[in-house]
């Protein structure tokens, strides 16, 4: 099974319908997360999927309002890579919307690694 642009597309689908268990179905057993922000160089990094499913309900408990809009995907051979605006609030009000890229490394067919860039943009109200 080859990763292509539709599996990238039903991904970010399942993204902006919060449906964590259709999310899993895409990750390989020992998946890694990187998270957009976090005390690393690569932001904060989940391993494993027990670890990688809290990272990605985090994303939702931080922005209850979560979306990722006007996807744009390429894949080529085991990597991909998505395109999009992320907009979502915070419970203190503070609103992002900024461009943003995952980078994909594929194993099996499933996401191995996902790998999120966002722009830094002064929080709206």
């Amino acid at each position: 099974m080859s990763p292509t642009v539709d599996t990238l597309q039903a991904f970010s689908d399942a993204w902006n319908a919060h449906d964590l268990e259709a999310l899993m179905s895409f990750m390989a057993d020992d998946c890694v997360f990187h998270a957009v922000g976090g005390p690393d160089v690569l932001g904060r990094s989940f391993r494993g999927r027990d670890e990688v499913r809290a990272g990605f309900e985090l994303a939702w408990k931080t922005f209850p309002d979560a979306a990722w809009l006007d996807p744009v995907h390429f894949v080529c051979g085991e990597r991909g890579v998505t395109e999009s605006t992320f907009r979502g609030t915070r419970a203190d009000g503070v609103r992002i919307e900024a461009r943003m890229v995952d980078v994909f490394t594929f194993a099996g067919g499933r996401i191995a690694v996902k790998n999120a860039f966002r722009k830094e943009r002064i929080p709206a109200r």
